[in-house]
């Protein structure tokens, strides 16, 4: 009989101290969205930097894979390089740190669109995942746009 209090108080204590939060978060107004600290360190700027650097090359480089002026394995070659880059860099901000994570897979994505088409596959699944990933960074950073901007960051020319 002793082993089954400790078992009861244990089990009163969780449910007490989940009474205790959901009361706080009903009378204190929740409302589902954490709010985001924003930083612009260097950190910040350097993935910024590279993350914008990574777009233009990728962009140029795929503008000439389309008019035959360059070799899928260039393409590919570069999104690793843009995911190798973006892997170097460590925002401190949690919007950036998240647009990172993103971008890095959007890259991976574009690279394996570029392989299937090399080899007369369809890439047509890995393009609509890069460009989903795109929109989905895309998002982010607008939200962000503000909070960055308040304390430094410019995020538009990645926009």
């Amino acid at each position: 009989m002793s082993g089954v209090r400790p078992r009861f108080t244990a089990a009163a204590g969780l449910a007490l101290a989940i009474v205790a939060m959901g009361s706080l978060v009903l009378f204190l107004g929740g409302n589902g969205r954490a709010a985001v600290t924003h930083t612009c360190s260097a950190t910040d700027r350097q993935f910024m930097t590279v993350a914008q650097l990574n777009m233009a090359a990728l962009g140029s480089l795929s503008e000439d894979y389309l008019h035959g002026d360059a070799k899928p394995a260039d393409v590919i070659g570069q999104t690793q390089m843009a995911v190798t880059g973006l892997a170097n860099t460590n925002p401190s901000d949690p919007s950036l740190s998240k647009t990172r994570a993103i971008m890095r897979a959007m890259f991976v994505e574009y690279g394996r669109a570029i392989r299937a088409d090399a080899k007369h596959h369809n890439p047509g699944k890995y393009i609509y995942r890069a460009y989903g990933l795109a929109n989905f960074a895309h998002d982010v950073l607008s939200d962000a746009r503000p909070g960055l901007a308040k304390r430094g960051c410019d995020v538009g020319p990645l926009l």
